[in-house]
């Protein structure tokens, strides 16, 4: 008899539930998060296991992999997407278990992506480099803050970048002031360090693995963003069109229509953070640089509004990125903005470039 399997991970343990094809529990039991007593515990039920669903919670990565290497079919199930029915009296952590593996017997259960273990650590480096960002950029304000309310001028970016003890000196003059000053200054020269290094490694690690090259082509992405791109994509060939992309950058707005009138909001941030973020950059560059581009927007703007407009390029952007990574196709900014198409011209692939067919 085949049996399913449950298991609700937390922090320090792991319930797991067994349930067979007649939707009666074979095994249920809190377990601590150690592989062996994990994989012990499955080992009686290894040849009847069709398959074990995971919650998909911050510490998944070490029992997934674990339970992959021992040839389990591993599901990553998706707690955002799961809705329990209404109604029930009790909740605890063995009833998750077996709501998971009855889910899984069902065939109805939420999946997330199991990213490839090969490529996941370079992409969270990656996604360390973008919080180091955001501290840093924390701290310029601070800085900018202090300077201000001390000496009346605003110091831009610029300014900070060329800014040394010296110079926070000159303009603080008390020794207090001074001094918080310069732990900023320090605090955040250490954090440039620590992201220029981060760009070196990653850029190593990458460069020239297709389709690196072709992303860079494309106007409003440069190296960060390619690598971003590249990294949080992963296999093109797990999204089965370009508006699936799209969809999974944040790049397209969430609505419910009825008869032709629209009944609310879904969720918008369904998807990928790092690949919003890394389309909106693209996007505003693009702007800047590329007359298309720019003039798409400004018919845009004049339709809606521009965060809109905004978000229409980005979702150009995001497509032809779609097209460019699963065909090889060349970037043509004047057929993409100058059209209501978003596919772009084929191309020959480079050598070594993965094909859809090599995906």
């Amino acid at each position: 008899m085949r049996v399913y399997v449950g298991m609700d991970l937390h922090s320090t343990n792991c319930y797991t539930g067994i349930l067979d094809e007649d939707d009666q529990p074979r095994f249920g039991r809190r377990l601590p998060n150690d592989r062996t007593k994990i994989l012990g515990a499955l080992a009686p039920y290894r040849k009847k296991i069709v398959g074990i669903a995971v919650e998909s919670t911050y510490n998944w990565y070490w029992l997934v992999d674990a339970l992959m290497e021992e040839g389990y079919r591993v599901h990553l199930a998706n707690p955002a997407a799961m809705k329990q029915y209404s109604g029930i009296k009790h909740l605890d952590d063995e009833h998750d278990a077996f709501w998971l593996a009855r889910l899984l017997k069902l065939g109805i259960l939420p999946e997330g992506y199991i990213y490839p273990r090969e490529q996941r650590a370079v992409r969270d480096v990656l996604r360390q480099r973008s919080r180091f960002v955001v501290q840093k950029t924390a701290l310029k304000h601070t800085l900018q803050q202090l300077y201000c309310n001390n000496t009346g001028v605003r110091l831009t970016n610029n300014a900070i970048g060329r800014l040394d003890p010296a110079g926070i000196r000159e303009g603080l003059v008390e020794e207090d002031r001074v001094y918080n000053g310069v732990r900023l200054l320090e605090a955040i020269r250490y954090l440039e360090h620590q992201t220029d290094a981060i760009e070196r490694y990653v850029f190593k690690r990458v460069h020239g693995r297709p389709p690196y090259s072709a992303l860079t082509g494309v106007p409003g992405i440069g190296a960060v963003l390619a690598l971003t791109i590249l990294l949080e994509t992963g296999p093109i060939a797990r999204f089965g069109s370009a508006g699936q992309y799209a969809s999974y950058c944040r790049c397209v707005p969430s609505a419910y229509w009825s008869n032709a009138k629209q009944k609310g909001m879904g969720n918008t941030r369904n998807g990928n953070k790092y690949l919003s973020w890394a389309f909106a950059e693209a996007a505003n560059f693009c702007i800047r640089y590329c007359g298309p581009a720019k003039a798409f927007y400004q018919r845009k703007c004049a339709q809606t509004n521009p965060p809109s407009a905004y978000r229409a390029v980005a979702n150009k952007l995001a497509k032809a990125c779609f097209y460019l990574m699963r065909d090889g196709a060349a970037f043509d900014e004047r057929r993409l903005f100058g059209s209501g198409t978003v596919r772009v011209e084929a191309a020959e692939p480079e050598p070594g470039l993965v094909t859809n067919h090599q995906v």
